[in-house]
């Protein structure tokens, strides 16, 4: 369509006619616009709508969250079952065959030094991620310090009929005439300095001379003579943390480094170091701490009504002859 220019001075309309620049400069003008529209609706399509590859990135991530959920819940219920097994190992196991406790700094330690999860850092979620690997490694540390604690236990479980040998488990001198037990464990007034004093042992009157037993299986450890104290005693150690002590001999009837067993005649009652009057010391210590005799009459030495007797006359005793 032609344009026109009015001429003021001729008063009529002059036709305009349009170089290439012209036309050149319209053509850019409206693909500039173009240009501009299409980004416009590019930038709204990307940002609004996803591709078919994006919407498949999406499933996948959220069906790998999915997973991880649910990979985090059995990972739940695999400490919880540790968990369960550390206290029965503890409590137990442990306890029957009075091992040592592990300590819950080793079980639940950690790993220090050089940082493991570096690498994760970059990842996307990168803390869930870090946590869980961490939780990971916790428990396959707790499952190997589990594993070792278990071996531990089978081997003192082979070992639990010779331990039972060991323990010090029957009465150090035939005690059928429980008169003869004269004080127990606990607070007594002690004989020469009459004051009160703890009394750690058990105290058994017996005329001079009468046999003194090993109470279980050991080595003899000491063979002493003192002027005061215990006096003439033996010391056998029995391995499993256990000792037995036998003060105010007589006479002894063994020497250091001698395998002795249970029932073992080891030495003879008498008055010997600071004592008063013709009688056995004897003392059970576990682990280098001392422990009351009375819990480890366990062998068939007593019948309960014997063993109950005992317990009232050591109880209600209220002095000591050392």
């Amino acid at each position: 369509m032609a344009e026109y220019k009015f001429d003021p001075e001729s008063l009529t309309y002059n036709p305009i006619h349009h170089g290439p620049k012209y036309y050149i400069g319209l053509v850019l003008k409206q693909c500039a616009y173009g240009l501009v529209i299409g980004a416009i609706f590019f930038a709204l399509f990307v940002y609004f709508i996803d591709s078919p590859k994006e919407k498949q990135l999406i499933r996948d991530n959220q069906e790998l969250l999915s997973q991880y959920e649910i990979m985090n819940h059995r990972l739940a219920q695999i400490e919880d079952v540790l968990d369960d097994i550390h206290m029965r190992d503890e409590n137990i196991y442990r306890v029957i065959y009075e091992a040592d406790s592990i300590p819950t700094s080793i079980r639940k330690a950690g790993f220090g030094g050089v940082n493991r999860y570096e690498s994760l850092e970059s990842m996307t979620n990168s803390d869930m991620v870090i946590a869980t690997a961490k939780r990971l490694d916790i428990a396959a540390k707790q499952l190997y310090v589990q594993s070792v604690s278990f071996d531990e236990i089978v081997s003192l479980a082979k070992r639990n009929k010779e331990m039972l040998e060991c323990i010090p488990s029957v009465m150090p001198i035939n005690n059928r005439d429980l008169t003869r037990t004269a004080s127990g464990w606990g607070w007594r007034i002690h004989p020469i300095y009459k004051i009160k004093k703890f009394h750690e042992g058990m105290d058994f009157s017996a005329p001079a001379g009468t046999e003194i037993y090993a109470t279980g299986d050991g080595v003899v450890s000491t063979v002493k003579t003192a002027f005061s104290g215990y006096g003439m005693h033996v010391k056998i150690d029995h391995g499993f943390g256990y000792e037995s002590v036998y003060a105010h001999m007589s006479k002894f009837n063994c020497k250091v480094g001698q395998k002795v067993k249970r029932g073992d005649i080891i030495g003879f009652v008498g008055s010997t170091g600071t004592s008063t009057a013709p009688h056995l010391h004897y003392e059970v210590q576990l682990k280098g701490k001392k422990v009351n005799p009375q819990f480890y009459y366990f062998q068939e030495d007593l019948t309960p009504e014997e063993y109950e007797r005992m317990i009232e006359i050591s109880v209600n005793s209220n002095r000591t002859f050392d």
